[in-house]
């Protein structure tokens, strides 16, 4: 990301305290390095170790600042109640949490397992809830206000073709973040979403569009004609979780080029017309992909 065109003061998030889920990499590690760089202290989590302590060293190394990774499945409770022990034992409450560890992958719905389904909606649906709540109960033992942020998408408000585990778990959050806006507001605890439209990042790119499958560029994404550039992302969540905007709450937000005005924001104008021998072929692809990540999760 180029920080040079992040649109806020230095020093705006300082003693701000922020736990970024799936930060390691991708969209959260783009949002880690904004806060950081403007002052906040930084914790990730993910389920490679490795992965958020090279993502720690590197920008530390580029900000400095204060960060930290955990190595946390967020699909576990218990794991989470134990990383988050340990963040409160670092320096009190967090003043912010970002949602944003997710999992998805196109398929046919009819080809689809349980298992499959349950790899999208225990990460989304459950490990997104389980933070929430581990978190905001002690925020409101506590008296600490704070904000929470899910990254979610377009297909909340149409759902979407080819992405069904992932369409039903973020609406489940979108529901979650209207909900707790209005039940947990009077406890000085905000919740807004962000609906990003495509901002490429490698993980995406190897289980969204495998073989270029859809497209991701030109017209037909958006009537920008181009893709999110991620300072962009960035601002747009300092905006919300930041100082300055305590009256902003319940509000999810499209950042998608008016994607989902001209389009749907949706797969199902790129996919309806594969046949059976591109979905083999997809499914090939994205079984490489999920089996090599399982391979360097057992070594980091």
């Amino acid at each position: 990301m180029d920080v040079s065109k992040l649109m806020f003061r230095e020093g705006l998030m300082d003693g701000e305290r922020i736990l970024v889920t799936g930060g390691g990499t991708g969209l959260g590690k783009e949002m880690s390095e904004a806060f950081l760089k403007l002052g906040a202290t930084v914790y990730i989590c993910g389920r490679r170790q490795n992965k958020l302590d090279d993502c720690v060293a590197e920008l530390t190394g580029k900000h400095g600042g204060k960060m930290a990774g955990f190595a946390c499945d967020i699909r576990d409770p218990d794991a989470i109640h134990t990383m988050v022990d340990k963040i409160w034992a670092d320096g009190g409450a967090l003043t912010g949490v970002v949602n944003n560890a997710a999992g998805n992958f196109i398929s046919r719905t009819e080809d689809l397992s349980v298992n499959a389904f349950n790899a999208i909606s225990d990460i989304v649906f459950r490990g997104t809830f389980y933070v929430t709540l581990d978190i905001g109960k002690r925020l409101i033992a506590e008296k600490k206000k704070a904000s929470f942020l899910s990254i979610l998408t377009t297909w909340v408000w149409s759902g979407s073709a080819f992405v069904v585990p992932s369409a039903m778990s973020k609406t489940a959050i979108h529901a979650m973040t209207q909900s707790l806006a209005t039940e947990w507001g009077r406890y000085g605890l905000r919740f807004n979403a962000i609906n990003p439209g495509l901002f490429p990042t490698k993980g995406m790119s190897a289980r969204l569009h495998p073989s270029g499958a859809g497209g991701n560029s030109g017209n037909n994404l958006n009537p920008m004609g181009r893709a999110g550039e991620m300072h962009e992302l960035a601002n747009l969540a300092v905006f919300l979780m930041g100082p300055g905007a305590e009256y902003v709450n319940g509000q999810t937000l499209a950042i998608d080029g008016a994607g989902y005005q001209a389009n749907g924001g949706t797969f199902y104008p790129m996919l309806e017309g594969l046949g059976d021998a591109e979905w083999e072929q997809m499914r090939a692809m994205i079984k490489g992909t999920n089996a090599k990540d399982k391979a360097d999760r057992a070594t980091g």
